[in-house]
């Protein structure tokens, strides 16, 4: 096993840096902290039942993953939107593994959370993961990302090209598409009616090593804050060395647990949104139990209401697809989400064919 343990003559970043780099900011239109109705997993299970190790990223042993794709918050140029990207591909793993890996990766548009949620969730100067889910909430939707792709920007932005594109929330900054028969400069149109996914239920998890697991292994991938400084150099093995500060300044998310087997040590999966040519693919181990760059401290989920599996069919320019007197969002097919709670028996079982 190897053990990542950051050399002691680590440059520290002075004050001025280490606030530049925080991607964490709760907005004062954050009002909803969280909308819980269903039980939660540790009130119907036993931690004592789980599995010493467990990922999404593989449900089987035998390389089957719920987890959809590795993201790059920092291309094409840098933003601090690691909080939307941790939030959301929890939430798409999620579908996912409602739908269990049936179908193509529903991706949630990031885009559309940097144009619409500068009031409520965050820009890429940082932002909160339940204020994503507060968000799409109250906008009644998340769009999938076909409709409005990854730049890395928004409205303050002044990095790269930014400063010369519009991502401020309306129409064509929600869903659109271009005519690709309109030549150089073709019409773009938006699109009213969309695939896209709902939040039924968000909050946040005690921090509770038990009961974290309990809700990843019930429910799925959560997300976290972390402390990032220590953890920009990392090249794989078990991040354990505890002479880090727990106050954080990013946002990743969870997807399972492992226990070393020479050492017993017991560690979180934990994805980034750094790309995959960071850390171990995409991903790194810090150990568990000891909210270790302050992991275990603020981890929020979010369960899917519904997603889109039958489109509204839009002809390639859009045109038959807007109109000023539709809604948004219209879908001739959705898919609604249930809650394990409903059936605790059948966690019961995938827990004993775990184990």
């Amino acid at each position: 096993m190897k053990l990542f343990n950051l050399a002691a003559t680590l440059l520290v970043a002075s004050a001025s840096a280490a606030e530049k780099f925080n991607e964490i900011k709760i907005l004062d239109g954050h009002t909803v902290k969280s909308h819980v109705e269903s039980p939660l997993p540790h009130t119907y299970l036993s931690a004592t039942a789980l599995p010493p190790s467990f990922t999404w990223g593989n449900v089987d042993g035998e390389g089957t993953s719920y987890l959809t794709h590795n993201l790059n918050q920092h291309l094409p140029q840098y933003c601090g939107s690691c909080w939307a990207h941790g939030s959301l591909s929890a939430l798409a793993d999620r579908i996912k593994i409602a739908r269990k890996g049936r179908g193509n990766d529903i991706n949630l548009s990031i885009q559309y959370i940097l144009n619409c949620g500068a009031e409520t969730a965050g820009s890429c100067h940082g932002g909160y993961h339940t204020g994503v889910y507060q968000l799409i909430q109250d906008m009644g939707y998340v769009p999938y990302d076909t409709c409005q792709p990854y730049i890395a920007c928004s409205a303050e932005s002044t990095e790269g090209f930014c400063q010369h594109v519009d991502t401020t929330c309306k129409k064509e900054n929600i869903c659109k598409t271009c005519d690709t028969f309109g030549g150089m400069g073709g019409k773009c149109t938006p699109i009213d009616y969309f695939p896209n996914a709902t939040v039924a239920e968000y909050g946040m998890v005690n921090q509770d090593v038990d009961e974290i697991m309990m809700e990843i292994y019930t429910r799925g991938p959560v997300a976290a804050t972390i402390n990032a400084e220590p953890i920009v150099d990392y090249t794989g093995g078990i991040f354990t060395d505890t002479q880090y500060s727990q106050e954080t300044n990013h946002i990743v998310s969870i997807v399972g647990w492992g226990t070393d087997e020479e050492t017993g040590i017991k560690y979180w999966i934990i994805r980034n949104s750094w790309g995959e040519y960071y850390g171990e693919l995409g991903f790194l181990r810090v150990e568990m139990g000891k909210n270790l760059l302050g992991i275990e401290g603020e981890v929020a989920w979010a369960t899917p209401g519904s997603w889109t599996e039958v489109n509204y069919p839009c002809a390639e320019n859009g045109e038959n697809c807007h109109s000023d007197d539709v809604g948004y969002g219209k879908t001739d097919g959705a898919m609604f989400y249930v809650d394990p709670s409903k059936d605790v028996q059948a966690v019961q079982r995938r827990l004993q064919a775990h184990n």
